[in-house]
C-alpha cells in the first residue's frame, strides 16, 4: 500500500484538501515543507544539556522579546521542557514580558537572588520549579528587581545556577544586560553553548552590535563570535530613509547567520508577548532563530 501523503495546510492545497474533505490532497507546498523542515530542527532530539545567551550593547531594541518569543517556539516544538535565565543587572523584565506585569505582580515574587541564597537546599527539579515562573512550557527563572540587588550578581553565583539548571533542563536561554564587561559576563561567556546578538536598524545599533563581535573574537571567544545569531529587529519602524540591506550585508560577515524580525506591535509595546497575537513573519523570524540556535547545540 503507498503510504499517506502529508496534509497540506496553507494555501490553496490546504483550501482544496479541506473542500474535498481530504479526498484532493495534491500534497504538502514549498512552504509548508519549509515550515516542517524549521520545526524538526527545533525539534531535534538533544544529549546533554546546552546555553544560549542572548546579549546586545544597547537596551530596548528587542533583546527580551526575542529570548521570550524564541523560548516560547522551543516550547511549543521541543518534547522537552526549554528554560530562560534572566541575568540582566539592570532590573531585567523577562518574567513580565513572558507573563503580562498583572499575572507576575500576583505570583510568588521569586527571583535569581532567591535561588542564589538558597542554592544549597535546592536538590530536585520539584524543588527548583517552585522558585520559577511559567510561561506554558516555558519555565522562567525571574530577574531580580531591586537594582541595589540585581547589579551584584556575581559570575560565581551564575555558575552555580547554571550548573543547577543544566542538571534539569537540556535548553536554556540567558537573557543578559547590555554589555560584555559586567562582572556575571565572566560566567556566563565561558558557558554559553552560542550566542544571540541583538541589534536594529539604526547605524549606531549596527555598529554596536560588530563591535560587540569583534570584543568578544578579541578576548578568546572567537568560536563565539564566528557561529553567533544576529537578529536585527525593527522594533519601532525605521522610516524608508535607513538603508536596511546596507546594515544586514555589513552584519552578516561578522557572523554565521543573520535573522531579521519584521516591525510588530505586538512586541514593541513592551507589554505581554503572546504567539497568538505575533505576526506570522514574527512567529516565522522566531521559528528561524530557533532552528539557528538548536543547530549550534550538534
Amino acid at each position: 500500500m503507498r503510504p499517506d501523503r502529508p496534509r497540506p495546510t496553507t494555501g490553496f492545497r490546504g483550501v482544496l484538501y479541506s473542500a474535498t474533505g481530504g479526498f484532493v490532497n495534491l500534497g504538502p507546498s514549498a512552504k509548508d515543507q519549509d515550515e516542517a523542515e524549521l520545526e524538526r530542527r527545533i525539534a531535534r532530539p538533544l544529549s546533554g544539556s546546552f546555553n544560549t545567551a542572548i546579549l546586545s550593547l544597547k537596551g530596548g531594541i528587542g533583546k527580551t522579546s526575542t529570548t521570550v518569543g524564541v523560548g516560547m517556539i522551543l516550547a511549543e516544538y521541543r518534547g522537552d521542557h526549554p528554560c530562560a535565565i534572566d541575568a540582566n543587572p539592570d532590573s531585567g523584565d523577562l518574567a513580565e514580558r513572558a507573563l503580562g506585569e498583572m499575572l507576575y505582580q500576583k505570583v510568588k515574587p521569586r527571583t535569581i537572588t532567591d535561588i542564589v541564597r538558597d542554592i544549597d537546599q535546592i536538590t530536585s527539579l520539584t524543588m527548583l520549579t517552585d522558585y520559577m515562573h511559567h510561561a506554558n512550557r516555558l519555565h522562567l527563572v525571574a530577574g531580580e528587581q531591586d537594582p541595589a540587588l540585581s547589579d551584584a550578581l556575581t559570575a560565581a553565583e551564575y555558575l552555580k545556577i547554571k550548573q543547577l539548571v543544566s542538571q534539569y533542563y537540556s535548553v536554556t536561554l540567558t537573557d543578559c544586560g547590555t554589555g560584555v564587561s559586567h562582572p556575571a559576563m565572566a560566567g556566563v561567556l565561558p558557558e554559553a553553548t552560542n550566542l544571540v546578538i541583538a541589534s536594529g536598524y539604526a547605524v549606531s545599533g549596527a555598529k554596536r552590535a560588530r563591535n560587540t563581535l569583534q570584543w568578544l573574537a578579541d578576548h578568546g571567544y572567537e568560536d563565539l563570535a564566528r557561529n553567533a545569531i544576529v537578529v536585527v529587529t525593527d522594533k519601532d519602524q525605521v522610516s524608508s530613509r535607513v538603508n536596511k540591506r546596507a546594515i544586514e550585508e555589513h552584519l552578516a560577515g561578522f557572523c554565521r547567520q543573520l535573522i531579521t524580525v519584521p516591525h510588530d506591535r505586538g512586541v514593541a509595546d513592551g507589554d505581554r508577548i503572546s504567539l497568538d497575537k505575533i505576526s506570522g513573519g514574527t512567529r516565522r523570524a522566531y521559528k528561524e532563530i530557533a532552528a539557528a540556535i538548536v543547530d549550534g547545540y550538534v
